[in-house]
């Protein structure tokens, strides 16, 4: 089995009958993150005709100013969701600084959400990494996965003292700082993840595909000298362990991580 841990299958159009006939094809346990509430409508969807696809809620930052007055809104979606992502802040893709209240105030809702409820977070940190860590610590989350790291080498490593999990994904063929902070990520903090379909897509201007997965495990296996076999088999058991006796995951999803196959 292999993880992908970080993607948006709602985004996918005309393509995605091939997308889901390739994870199915080649076992991706696939988490769709939602950046809105149409998205995870999609994404629920989508998970009826995928036995493979985990649909999760979340406002992405981007959005968080639609859903900044709205939050009661939120609470059902929520309390359904078992994992709360994509969530975060964002202060380099979105430059206009009125708008960081407002990323500030949906983020600490869903914190404050998965504080109470014990849920597993997955995060956006682009460009506050070190808020989204202090932020973190005033909420006491304990369970997080961050997606696409790129920031600071000490906000990396305080992180990682923290005991969160980090997904690896495309940009490691492309970025000399990603292949540093793989080099220094423990394997027991290792996910992977595509962020498809956009991310390949924002890099190299063609379509990101669930195949694309294993791109990245040979990419990281090389920088951990190591083979892509021993990433697949180290990324399964990190998730696993990741959601131990979570009470919020539907049964079906266990069994299948467990390898009990689909119902």
């Amino acid at each position: 089995m292999l993880i992908d841990a970080h993607a948006h299958l709602d985004k996918y159009e005309e393509e995605l009958e091939a997308a889901l006939a390739e994870i199915e094809q080649h076992g991706i346990f696939t988490i769709s993150n939602s950046m809105d509430l149409p998205s995870y409508h999609r994404s629920l969807g989508i998970a009826e005709r995928c036995a493979w696809a985990l649909p999760t809620f979340g406002i992405h930052p981007w959005n968080a100013p639609t859903y900044a007055d709205r939050l009661t809104e939120l609470r059902p979606w929520i309390e359904r969701s078992p994992i709360l992502g994509e969530i975060g802040l964002d202060f380099h893709w979105i430059e206009e600084a009125s708008c960081y209240p407002a990323q500030r105030k949906v983020f600490a809702f869903f914190l404050a959400a998965a504080q109470e409820q014990g849920k597993l977070v997955i995060l956006h940190t682009k460009g506050a990494e070190a808020e989204v860590l202090r932020l973190l610590d005033s909420y006491h989350i304990q369970r997080a996965v961050v997606h696409w790291y790129s920031g600071p080498l000490g906000v990396f490593r305080e992180m990682i003292a923290r005991g969160f999990t980090f997904t690896i994904g495309v940009e490691v063929h492309h970025s000399n700082h990603i292949q540093a902070l793989v080099k220094e990520l423990p394997l027991s903090q290792l996910l992977t993840e595509t962020d498809n379909p956009g991310g390949r897509k924002w890099l190299t201007g063609s379509m990101g595909m669930p195949h694309h997965l294993q791109e990245v495990i040979q990419a990281v296996a090389d920088l951990k000298q190591t083979t892509p076999e021993g990433i697949r088999q180290t990324v399964h058991r990190n998730f696993l362990r990741l959601v131990q006796d979570d009470p919020w995951l539907p049964e079906r999803y266990v069994k299948l991580l467990s390898g009990g196959g689909l119902e």
